[in-house]
């Protein structure tokens, strides 16, 4: 019933928030149950009906952000006024579905098509003051007057002082009909080359095109067609299931459910400037955390302090950071060539070249300089904790922060507590790495960790597939066409050799007889090859072009392949692109398994974000334990079994996956039984 005493409606948001959104849950409820009535009409119920069409104007007083469905509300009003910081974006592609309310529809109407495309490709924000620019809001307002400007807008538009817009009807911005198609084209093209494997992208550029084609409400028909049937596609449970597995790693029992409040970390000490070094130094002081940076020459201090200045002008350079927090940042940092001022600081980060001896030293020399609540924590990616602070007294204060290159920019930070770790000295990093925008995992204390203890047969795979005569440039090419950035080669030139020789020793004498030994990266040495550090590798560098596959490698591969003497009968395997896709990506799963079996990760659900944050794993395959489970337990062990059989013990599935296989079970059950083997590393 209309009210004769309201002229124009505002529409707000509670809490300092306009609106974040539909309740994903919801997603996960359809996808347990199948029943698509779960969702909510609200395109044409709620936005037009209700909204657009109402005999009175709406104005949204948008403050804080409006994503996803809550930005499609504020489409559906007559004007749009924000403050002018809030986030504005349509993040739907990135969960495997399409914006479901008319997004499709309103945004290219708002902002012009080619703006729109790239924020619905690329579920991009951005902030008002630059969806002022483009046409998405109307007026810019302080928080203290944003309900008062609203206010005034709608009721001018009430008195027809204001034009009365209706998004879904504007065509203004969607230019002639040649040069929408000439956008939707270059749109599919980017598409293709973002997104190959997966379908959302290409469907919302269909709900688009419709649009354009037979007008906005035969496009908001369209948009919710393709939404139904996106929602219990493969990739989208995928994408939902990476989505509620972040949000578990926060919660780790006996850290936070025990009643301890994080401590102020003001001070870090990072001990080595190098890659790894300057990196989680840029990721500190890019987030208001002061930085001593400790070299053992001047040199080298020097150069580290250039990196992380250099790292933060490729951010500035990106658009991802401006020069006046650049410029705010960069004095947080002190560098510095002894331990005099560690006696002000709450937290000290090795980052070191990973060596045991000078690991070793450099704990003992900061349990003397630092003060006594102070936390040390490595970044080692491999070693075993208790070796690194095996010469020190103060074991309840030693965790490892691994981080991932470039520290910056990979958002993955593994957490590694040993049964010593106080659970203060976790909840205290635990916040650090959220404070700087990272995903904290807590992880056990064993060789490598979850992450690189579960990857280290990735490599050693393909090295192994390479000796029995697969084409290595094949198998980097059948690698990311799976999904993964770059194929174990690739990404082996770009990591360095350095990095693949000092752990090989480590994983070797840790998992004895189940490690596959290649002479290829010693080999690539010798003959001057150092991967992208010096621009040859298996792979070509040069400044400005993607990198090209070197044929002179052959030779060197050739010889690699004589010594290892693997083929069978002296001649190459012939392999499907699927089988060498098993062969590389099963014995992962297989060592997963074993990772899960000692109790090294909470739940199996973290083993799939880190696999997801730390090694890129396809986000819309669900990690690597999801995906596992959706190829099949017994699937897995019968080929690992197969192949034990012809190449030995590295294949040998673990008693966790064969128990599992055998009865039927997803690989996510982490307890069937109680057995000796659950080692409570937690």
């Amino acid at each position: 019933m209309s009210r004769s005493d309201v002229k124009a409606i505002v529409l707000t948001g509670e809490g300092g928030k306009f609106c974040g959104g539909l309740d994903i849950n919801i997603f996960a409820a359809v996808q347990k149950t199948g029943d698509l009535s779960l969702l909510p009409d609200t395109s044409v119920e709620l936005v037009v009906n209700v909204i657009e069409d109402a005999p009175k104007p709406s104005v949204a007083a948008i403050q804080g952000l409006a994503l996803g469905g809550g930005l499609e509300l504020a489409m559906g009003c007559h004007a749009r006024v924000s403050t002018p910081e809030a986030q504005l974006a349509l993040p739907e592609l990135a969960l495997g579905v399409v914006p479901g309310m008319g997004g499709t529809q309103r945004l290219p109407r708002l902002v012009g098509l080619p703006k729109a495309i790239e924020m619905l490709l690329l579920s991009k924000s951005i902030i008002a003051k630059e969806g002022k620019e483009y046409g998405l809001v109307d007026a810019i307002a302080s928080p203290e007057d944003l309900l008062k400007t609203s206010r005034l807008w709608a009721l001018e538009i009430a008195e027809q002082r204001k034009p009365w817009i209706i998004s879904l009807h504007r065509t203004d911005r969607l230019g002639s009909l040649s040069e929408a198609f000439e956008t939707l084209t270059a749109g599919r093209q980017q598409a293709k080359r973002i997104a190959p494997n997966v379908p959302q992208h290409k469907a919302c550029l269909d709900a688009i095109e419709e649009g354009i084609n037979f007008g906005g409400y035969a496009g908001l028909l369209k948009e919710a067609k393709v939404s139904k049937e996106l929602i219990c596609s493969s990739t989208t449970k995928g994408l939902i299931h990476v989505f509620f597995a972040q949000r578990a790693t926060s919660k780790v029992p006996n850290v936070t459910d025990v009643g301890i409040r994080p401590r102020k970390i003001k001070r870090v000490a990072i001990i080595g400037g190098g890659l790894m070094g300057s990196g989680i130094a840029t990721s500190l002081i890019l987030n208001n955390t002061p930085v001593i940076l400790k070299e053992i020459d001047s040199n080298l201090l020097q150069k580290g302090l250039k990196m992380i200045e250099a790292n933060l002008q490729s951010l500035v350079k990106k658009g991802s950071f401006t020069i006046e927090k650049m410029n705010k940042a960069l004095p947080l940092l002190t560098g510095v060539l002894d331990y005099s001022e560690f006696k002000n600081v709450d937290m000290v980060i090795e980052a070191v070249v990973e060596k045991v001896s000078l690991k070793q030293s450099i704990f003992a020399e900061i349990e003397k300089a630092c003060p006594p609540h102070c936390i040390f924590a490595t970044n080692t990616s491999t070693i075993d904790l208790h070796i690194v602070g095996e010469k020190t007294h103060s074991q309840d204060r030693i965790i490892g922060a691994h981080f991932f290159s470039p520290a910056h920019v990979m958002p993955l930070l593994e957490i590694v507590r040993t049964d010593k770790t106080s659970p203060q000295v976790i909840l205290d990093l635990m916040t650090v790495g959220k404070t700087i925008k990272k995903v904290p995992v807590v992880v056990g204390n064993c060789t490598g960790f979850a992450v690189n203890r579960t990857f280290f047969p990735y490599t050693q795979a393909a090295q192994f597939l390479v000796n029995l005569g697969v084409d290595l440039f094949r198998i980097d090419r059948v690698v990311s066409s799976f999904g993964m950035p770059m194929g174990p080669f690739q990404l082996q030139d770009v990591s360095g050799y350095e990095v693949a020789l000092a752990v090989k020793d480590f994983f070797a004498s840790s998992f004895r007889g189940r490690t596959l030994e290649s002479e290829l990266v010693g080999l690539m040495v010798k003959h001057g090859r150092n991967g992208k550090n010096n621009g040859k590798g298996y792979y070509i560098y040069e400044r400005g072009q993607n990198p090209k596959p070197d044929s002179s490698v052959q030779p060197i591969i050739e010889e690699c392949r004589r010594r290892a003497n693997v083929m069978p009968g002296g001649k190459p395997v012939t392999l499907s692109d699927q089988e060498v896709l098993e062969m590389i990506f099963f014995p992962v799963v297989n060592e997963a398994c074993r990772v899960l079996a000692e109790g090294v990760v909470i739940q199996a659900s973290d083993l799939d974000v880190a696999s997801v944050l730390g090694m890129s794993f396809p986000n819309y395959r669900g990690g690597i334990v999801y995906w596992a489970d959706s190829v099949g337990s017994s699937s897995i062990y019968e080929k690992l079994n197969k192949w034990t059989e012809l190449y030995g013990n590295f294949f040998k599935p673990s008693p966790y996956l064969e128990e599992r296989a055998m009865k039927g079970l997803p690989l996510s059950m982490l307890h069937v039984a109680e057995s000796p083997q659950m080692k409570a590393r937690m």
